[in-house]
């Protein structure tokens, strides 16, 4: 036998929410009842709502609140860390193009067809979509410049989302793969950019692949490792990393680059730790340093060195 308990509950908002309660009860209840022509009729009206708000007021303190609620637009602005068969397939990631249209070297990924369209095979989609994560995830944690690409409108957002997820580390390209940007860097960038800047990414990585092959040549030229949603129309030979699903769902490419963003920041996190723990190291090793000479009677100079011309300091 369960019983309801009483809890601390705000009698401000409990109020406002018995008054909007009991105004679409009443509202409610006119419609049912017609509308109130006799005193009689508004004497019961009178009384049903009282009956209604007092019943309102007994039981606002039982029950729970709502405190969350999903959107569809979560997978964007929060995105999951891995993705999985099922939200995958409610995103339509299973879908492809008319089966006249498939691209033979596209057949070890498809599951069927249906309909005359083709079906992507989700089981071949999320371990490659996991081995893409890590290759991001390990670019990322070596201080790597990966560059988003989708020239998409509806794609646009993700990019743009998926590149502020990496900071500085993170690039996007939104509107028009300008030609020449790789191959092309001295007369497209100048000298001095090229030699004081890192031009060439470390990795690319494209959601809309056959509307940016010359990203692609220009990438395979430059050996920029390559990471693309290959639909059933695309060779997935062209790219190092496929990840065949539906490019034409905006909703799939929302999962696929959360993922792939989300691998790349948990990298710079690694990279961070690392270097953070270089420098105890290091600080640990001069206090040790100096700790040791103190010891020995030996007072070392400002930058560390023992004073004695015969001693070997460590140079750095």
């Amino acid at each position: 036998m369960y019983f309801l308990r009483p809890r601390p509950s705000n009698p401000v908002w409990s109020s406002l929410k018995s008054q909007k309660f009991s105004k679409n009860w009443c509202r409610q209840l006119s419609q049912v009842q017609g509308p109130l022509e006799t005193e009689d009729d508004w004497t019961d009206f009178q009384q049903t709502r009282t009956s209604l708000k007092t019943l309102t007021d007994a039981m606002s303190q039982y029950g729970s609140e709502q405190t969350s609620q999903w959107s569809l637009r979560d997978s964007l602005h929060r995105p999951a860390k891995d993705a999985t068969l099922s939200a995958l397939l409610a995103s339509g990631a299973h879908f492809g193009h008319a089966a006249s249209r498939m691209n033979p070297n596209f057949l070890p990924y498809a599951y069927g067809t249906r309909a005359g369209i083709t079906l992507i095979d989700l089981d071949h989609t999320l371990p490659l979509l996991r081995r893409a994560a890590k290759v991001v995830r390990a670019v990322a944690a070596n201080d790597g410049q990966i560059v988003f690409i989708g020239t998409r409108p509806d794609i646009r957002p993700v990019v743009q989302r998926a590149a502020q997820r990496l900071g500085p580390q993170g690039f996007h390209v939104g509107d028009r793969w300008l030609p020449g940007t790789l191959t092309n860097k001295w007369q497209m960038f100048g000298h001095e950019t090229v030699r004081s800047k890192r031009i060439i990414p470390d990795l690319v990585i494209l959601l809309n692949p056959i509307q940016n092959m010359n990203a692609i040549q220009e990438c395979a030229l430059s050996n920029v490792p390559t990471i693309a949603i290959v639909d059933s129309n695309v060779d997935p030979r062209i790219v190092m990393y496929p990840i065949p699903a539906n490019d034409e769902s905006p909703r799939t490419a929302e999962i696929i680059t959360g993922v792939l963003s989300i691998a790349g920041r948990e990298g710079i996190a690694i990279r961070e730790a690392e270097l953070q723990r270089m420098r105890l190291a290091v600080d640990t090793a001069w206090e040790d340093f100096h700790k040791m000479h103190e010891l020995q009677g030996e007072h070392p100079t400002e930058d560390g060195r023992p004073r004695d011309s015969n001693a070997v300091g460590f140079d750095y």
